[in-house]
């Protein structure tokens, strides 16, 4: 679980004085509340499917909703009409779901994918293997 509280925004983190941009999350009801219903439906289903894996921290702050348990785990992120649910893996991933892929260091074996999700219905077996690939490999 993340291990450090910046003591000016409340926010946590997995390594003491991690640099971040140093804002105050808000709840998921101020985040969601002048978005459309299916896409706080789709928040819900990753945090149940996470939270069944084990402890994780939800975050909601300005540019989206952060997943944590070390370091970030997952992120949903709007789009014009999804969001973009991220999440690392210790691999390279092709499948035709994910539109973004991004080495997370030069030399790095970790990858960042994106993937668009429009409804809950969309955190299906085949993200849940992900997401839970995401969560166990997360350092």
């Amino acid at each position: 679980m993340t291990n450090w509280e910046c003591p000016a925004c409340g926010r946590f983190f997995g390594r003491e004085g991690q640099s971040h941009v140093c804002a105050p999350a808000i709840s998921l009801d101020q985040y969601y509340a002048d978005r459309p219903p299916a896409q706080r439906a789709t928040c819900d289903a990753v945090i149940r499917l996470l939270e069944s894996l084990g402890p994780v921290v939800v975050e909601p702050v300005g540019v989206g909703i952060l997943f944590k348990k070390r370091s970030t785990v997952a992120e949903l992120r709007p789009r014009r009409d999804h969001q973009s649910l991220s999440f690392a893996l210790s691999r390279k991933l092709t499948h035709p779901r994910v539109t973004r892929t991004t080495r997370m260091g030069a030399g790095s074996s970790r990858y960042w994918l994106g993937v668009p999700v429009s409804s809950a219905s969309d955190i299906d077996e085949q993200i849940s293997e992900w997401l839970a690939e995401a969560y166990f490999d997360s350092r």
